[in-house]
């Protein structure tokens, strides 16, 4: 099964700190094989409170998705995150088809 991240966070507050998570979080995401699905585009909150920057990001398993989130390196740029962005994160196992209704 799929891995995935659901991340809410607030509009930069530090872009300085924005960069070097950014700088940080690419050989991450390779490392761990995790593609940025959806975010950064059109979006409508239809409930709940706004977040200006969700993003969904995809892993090939669940247990790869919490690996990388418990990897240091990670929780190293994780320090920058917070710095840039009040956020939210999840971490949801699911598939790469569509559920049957």
């Amino acid at each position: 099964m799929a891995g995935y991240w659901l991340v809410r966070s607030s509009a930069v507050k530090d872009i300085d700190a924005q960069r070097e998570y950014g700088r940080l979080w690419r050989p991450i995401a390779q490392n761990y094989q995790a593609t940025i699905i959806a975010g950064q585009q059109r979006q409508q909150e239809c409930e709940g409170k706004g977040h200006p920057c969700p993003l969904l990001v995809h892993f090939p398993s669940y247990e790869l998705a919490v690996q990388c989130y418990a990897d240091p390196a990670y929780q190293q740029a994780l320090k920058y995150a917070r710095q840039a962005y009040d956020r939210e994160l999840i971490i949801i196992e699911g598939t790469d088809a569509p559920f049957e209704v």
